[in-house]
């Protein structure tokens, strides 16, 4: 059995108000290219489809364009679950006829689930979706009071699918899940406050593999057996140094899983680039995309004016330019405390100090202040 494992899609994210819809349409490009090629026996999206709730049109668009073209034009079922991201109404519209044409769409937590099976040589491989689902919410379809956190969610959902999984027989849970040792992204959205919010990878004792979706870095949670595929694409600037893939696997007749990472190339990158401004402006490397989306460390001691407008000159797609100063921000209260008692030109040195982060100003520097100190006064002499 061989099938494509893909999550966090967050169709419609905006990048500190860029939107992302090419970027996104290329990388789905590439997905079903993937699946042409590779002809996987099923798609595994593991939730997060959307970024928000309620989609913009566009997103929408481009959900409809990739699914139409993986399931009706290539002929490979997919199967997919809601994420925390997802409303769960929104996916589960028309669901019931989609699964006739190899959709499968697990949106809400049941106490009655269902199941996929796809047969190979092997025989059956039973796919079971675990939908995300607030504590809340499971108490009520679970008719247990005592369900308080997610680790709680996913034991009532994983008991529910084992009881109707045939035993002796290949599984696969595909799940939205903060399992115990990932490692988080500033993108993710936090599921719950403190540790209530992670589960144990032990709950998933019992499937061959387990595909996951939520962290946004590829990583694997219990060799190759729970796993992570990570985002389509780098969603936040933290995410800089991840490797963006989807997971190929290949199950044999016994349930063992291989993975194979299938790297995704956006035509815009996201990258943090550090320098003096001029360093900047000179350009990038000759293999960097000038094109990117990038964060921007200026290390000029000086300030620097009209920064933004001066780096969009070279990187016409920056997002954010930073200046950090040298001298940590509570010196500041000092030169406040002491104006009443400083001269102007020993409150203009500390400024200096300051901003420049040197211990003082050069004899240089210092007569020539002294020079404008002088010529100051004596046109309020004159005037």
């Amino acid at each position: 059995m061989r099938f494509l494992h893909t999550a966090d899609w967050h169709l419609g994210k905006l990048l500190h108000g860029e939107h992302l819809t090419a970027e996104q349409q290329g990388l789905l490009d590439q997905l079903c290219t993937i699946v042409e090629k590779e002809s996987p026996d099923v798609i595994l999206m593991a939730g997060d489809v959307y970024d928000r709730s309620v989609p913009p049109s566009d997103a929408v668009e481009l959900l409809d364009d990739a699914l139409s073209r993986l399931v009706l034009e290539l002929d490979t079922p997919v199967v997919a679950i809601s994420g925390n991201h997802d409303s769960p109404d929104r996916l589960d519209f028309g669901s019931r006829i989609l699964s006739g044409q190899g959709l499968h769409v697990f949106s809400k937590p049941t106490a009655e689930p269902s199941t996929v099976t796809i047969e190979d040589e092997h025989g059956p491989v039973h796919i079971t979706g675990l939908p995300y689902a607030e504590p809340p919410q499971a108490r009520h379809v679970f008719e247990d009071p005592e369900i308080n956190t997610h680790n709680e969610v996913l034991a009532a959902q994983v008991e529910a699918a084992q009881d109707v999984l045939p035993g002796g027989e290949r599984s696969v849970a595909v799940a939205h899940v903060f399992a115990n040792g990932g490692e988080l992204a500033d993108s993710e959205r936090p599921l719950a406050v403190g540790g209530a919010e992670t589960v144990h990878a032990s709950r998933f004792d019992g499937f061959d593999y387990v595909a996951l979706g939520h962290l946004h870095r590829r990583q694997s949670v219990e060799e190759d057996r729970i796993e992570y595929s990570g985002s389509l694409m780098k969603y936040s600037f933290d995410e800089t140094g991840h490797f963006k893939s989807v997971n190929l696997v290949e199950m044999d007749g016994e349930g063992n899983c291989t993975v194979e990472q299938i790297p995704l190339e956006p035509d815009r990158d996201l990258r943090r680039v550090e320098g003096t401004l001029s360093e900047i402006q000179a350009g990038p490397d000759p293999d960097e995309n000038r094109q990117d989306y990038i964060w921007v460390t200026l290390e000029d001691e000086g300030p620097v004016v009209d920064a933004m407008s001066r780096v969009r000159e070279t990187y016409p797609n920056a997002l954010h330019v930073e200046h950090p100063t040298r001298v940590e921000v509570s010196s500041l209260g000092g030169l406040a405390g002491d104006l009443q008692t400083q001269s102007e030109q020993e409150v203009f040195e500390e400024f200096a100090a300051h901003v420049t982060g040197e211990q003082g100003l050069s004899d240089g520097h210092r007569e020539v202040l002294e020079e404008a100190f002088e010529r100051l006064r004596e046109e309020e002499r004159e005037a």
